[in-house]
């Protein structure tokens, strides 16, 4: 195993977040020089049609000189979807019947359509033209 593999697998502090399929990483390494940086990795599980299953995963690095801006950007990025958006979950995964609901609005609204457009239906006698 090269000096590389080494420090990747050197663990100094870690955390493990756990969401559905994805489950999230946070681990404090050592750089050569002995200094700490941060990988965040997230690893996402899929199944294949045989029933085995593989991880696909994704690594970021973030290094101490980047952690204010970094901190500053991720705290602005996620009040902004709060302040839009708020705090409850809406998407099929985590409501049932969210697409029912979604295409209830959508027959809803094309049923007003059809009746304001019956309401301006003109009777054409075609014997005029």
């Amino acid at each position: 195993m090269n000096n590389n593999d080494m420090m990747e697998k050197e663990e100094i502090f870690s955390k493990v977040l756990r969401a559905g399929r994805r489950t999230y990483f946070f681990d404090v390494r050592a750089t050569k020089a002995g200094d700490y940086y941060l990988t965040v990795t997230e690893s996402k599980k899929f199944t294949n049609d045989d029933g085995s299953y593989h991880y696909k995963k994704h690594k970021i690095y973030l290094y101490k000189e980047d952690f204010s801006e970094f901190r500053e950007i991720l705290e602005e990025m996620t009040d902004y979807i709060i302040n839009e958006k708020g705090d409850e979950v809406i998407s099929e995964r985590h409501q049932k019947d969210f697409k029912k609901d979604y295409l209830d609005e959508v027959v809803a609204e094309n049923v007003e359509v059809v009746h304001n457009s019956a309401d301006k239906f003109t009777d054409i006698d075609f014997d005029d033209i």
